[in-house]
């Protein structure tokens, strides 16, 4: 089953927040917008989960 990793970017700028949709085998499938705060990345995550079929995140923040 895959699964989302929460990131921060270690680059100094003003949306440094991102996420990652890894498959099951831990490749990532796809790689988020970049996003001002945690809290908007995970709006991100809820608005793909709405079309996707895991509900697994990994907050690696």
């Amino acid at each position: 089953m895959g699964y989302y990793e929460i990131l921060k970017s270690d680059k100094n700028t003003s949306q440094p927040w991102y996420f990652v949709l890894r498959a099951g085998n831990h490749e990532i499938i796809a790689v988020s917008e970049m996003y001002s705060s945690k809290q908007a990345a995970q709006k991100g995550i809820a608005s793909v989960r709405a079309n996707a079929t895991t509900d697994t995140v990994h907050d690696r923040s």
